[in-house]
């Protein structure tokens, strides 16, 4: 039975994984349309301005609450996805809880304990953005731009993570209750904060029954992430994944500011100063309007 689990994961990483090459490559296509600029110099401040911008969402530092509860929902979700690595690990091999023998219980526990607070937190601030998008009717969000597929796209992504979430910790907290019934059959031990708190919604149902919870919930929990990557590309919040690069590579030149255009200058110069014509480069070819 543990094969066929293990083939099954395998075929919808494998599809999930190519269907996300393909979209990618369309849009390094897309990009590539454009003229090559080789951008290289202070990586210092480029690197500053990634992680102020793309990580810190410094704009919205004129609104230090929506700042905080956008550095919550972007950075949490990007740090709980480091337990992907270990779900994705345990479908290929048909292992349960793959890191856990590897760091030891209590390394493990105090990890899946942060990544849970940050599950939750993540879950509540999807909820407080539903809310202001749909309820309180924000101004920003009744604008005419944002009717239609803008408006859907922002609730469906909201309403994902909060599905992902709940999986998330559900999974942990059926698991946990499966340990206390059945400590020596599993062979792991492992607390989660939250989970913790969960796990007794469990308790009274037989091990089967929690088994099957614990199951499906994991199996959801990573097609969702599957569904998800692939939704991606077609959502503005591509810039999940973009964010960190187009910071990076953000034109530092002031806004608003202009290079000289030669042709331009030379004119200006000789209406000022008219002696000067002789003393000027001669323009290159005709000059364009």
């Amino acid at each position: 039975m543990k094969i066929v689990e293990q083939l099954i994961f395998l075929v919808f990483l494998v599809g999930a994984v190519f269907l996300f090459v393909k979209n990618i490559r369309i849009i390094r296509r897309n990009i590539f349309l454009g003229k090559a600029q080789y951008i290289n110099d202070q990586p210092k401040l480029r690197l500053s301005n990634m992680i102020f911008f793309a990580l810190g969402q410094k704009k919205m530092f004129s609104n230090p609450l929506v700042a905080v509860l956008h550095f919550i929902i972007y950075a949490g979700f990007i740090i709980i996805n480091i337990e992907i690595l270990e779900i994705i690990g345990d479908g290929l091999f048909g292992t349960h809880r793959l890191l856990l023998p590897m760091v030891g219980p209590f390394i493990y526990s105090l990890f899946m304990s942060i990544f849970e607070v940050l599950a939750l937190l993540v879950l509540v601030v999807c909820i407080v953005f539903l809310y202001r998008r749909n309820v309180a009717k924000i101004s920003r969000f009744t604008k005419p731009e944002l009717n239609g597929f803008p408006s859907k796209d922002a609730n469906a992504i909201l309403v994902t993570e909060i599905i992902l979430m709940s999986l998330f910790l559900i999974m942990n907290a059926a698991d946990l209750a499966k340990l206390a019934k059945t400590p020596a059959e599993l062979g792991h031990s492992f607390t989660g904060i939250i989970s913790q708190m969960l796990a007794p919604l469990f308790s009274n149902n037989s091990v089967a029954a929690i088994d099957l919870i614990e199951k499906s919930s994991w199996w959801l929990h990573i097609l969702g992430i599957f569904a998800f990557l692939n939704y991606l590309p077609h959502s503005k919040h591509l810039h999940i994944v973009l964010a960190f690069p187009n910071a990076y590579y953000s034109s530092l030149t002031p806004v608003g500011e202009m290079s000289n255009m030669p042709m331009i200058e030379r004119e200006v110069k000789i209406t000022f100063q008219p002696e000067l014509e002789a003393t000027l480069p001669a323009p290159e070819g005709p000059m364009k309007f």
